[in-house]
């Protein structure tokens, strides 16, 4: 192997143990943002205007 092909698979490696994490981090915060939308202006079908 020459050494391309050792810093081609090092920074394959780095991508594929990054790119989960920003996923994870990225959903959490989507997640978060519409539960707290939800919880400040709760949807009317469930909490029915007097």
């Amino acid at each position: 192997m020459t050494k391309s092909q050792d810093k081609e698979k090092k920074y394959f490696l780095e991508y594929l143990s990054l790119a989960p994490v920003i996923a994870v981090i990225a959903i959490s915060v989507a997640f978060s943002t519409w539960a707290i939308f939800n919880h400040i202006f709760p949807d009317l079908l469930f909490h029915p205007l007097p």
